[in-house]
């Protein structure tokens, strides 16, 4: 497979040249109209989305969602999150009991975004690494939703949940920051309007 770009090339590949995201060939065309995506327009347009078609998403577009997570910003590089990527089935319909009875949990695409402090090796006091985790999540959920638009996904932002249920539906000991869900629109909104920057934008 050609890539378009050296930076394309560096991200996607490892030292010895071999594919790394996406692990499948993917066409030539569809890689050009990637990179070539303007990434003000994707912010512009980007709306949350409710309703999803059921249909699979691919694996090679999965795979550049959590590239993309991969390279969000984190306190001292430490990456101190984790992604958890749901596929089965029964696990989804008990997140959608534990996230408020939210039904459009059951996604095609569900990702729990969790914290993870420990993964942070800064001198400071818990309760800031526990801050840091928390951004660190958080930045990458926000990341990933950016590229999913670019690649025709929708997606929700599920802030509203049980993080103890959560836990003890995966079977795990971190604490979730965020449910993002992903999948193919039934149809694709109009962004609302947003705050005037001038409403917006404090100067002190």
């Amino acid at each position: 497979m050609s890539f378009p770009s050296d930076i394309f090339s560096r991200m996607f590949t490892d030292k010895n040249t071999q594919l790394l995201y996406p692990k499948e060939d993917v066409p030539d065309h569809d890689i050009e109209d990637i990179v070539q995506t303007n990434i003000f327009k994707v912010m512009l347009n980007r709306r949350s989305q409710r309703k999803f078609e059921k249909k699979d998403v691919e694996d090679w577009k999965l795979e550049m969602i959590f590239a993309a997570a991969d390279t969000a910003p984190t306190a001292g590089g430490f990456q101190g999150f984790e992604i958890y990527h749901i596929k089965n089935e029964e696990t989804k319909r008990k997140l959608v009991d534990a996230a408020n009875n939210q039904p459009y949990v059951h996604a095609p695409v569900v990702l729990v975004f969790c914290i993870n402090p420990k993964r942070i090796k800064l001198n400071f006091p818990p309760e800031t690494i526990r801050k840091f985790s928390q951004q660190d999540a958080t930045l990458a959920a926000a990341y990933s939703q950016l590229p999913a638009h670019a690649l025709g996904l929708s997606s929700i932002w599920i802030g509203m949940f049980d993080e103890i249920k959560i836990k003890e539906i995966l079977g795990i000991e971190l604490s979730p920051s965020s449910i993002l869900c992903l999948g193919y629109p039934v149809k694709m909104l109009v962004p609302k309007p947003k705050r005037k920057l001038k409403d917006l934008i404090h100067e002190i």
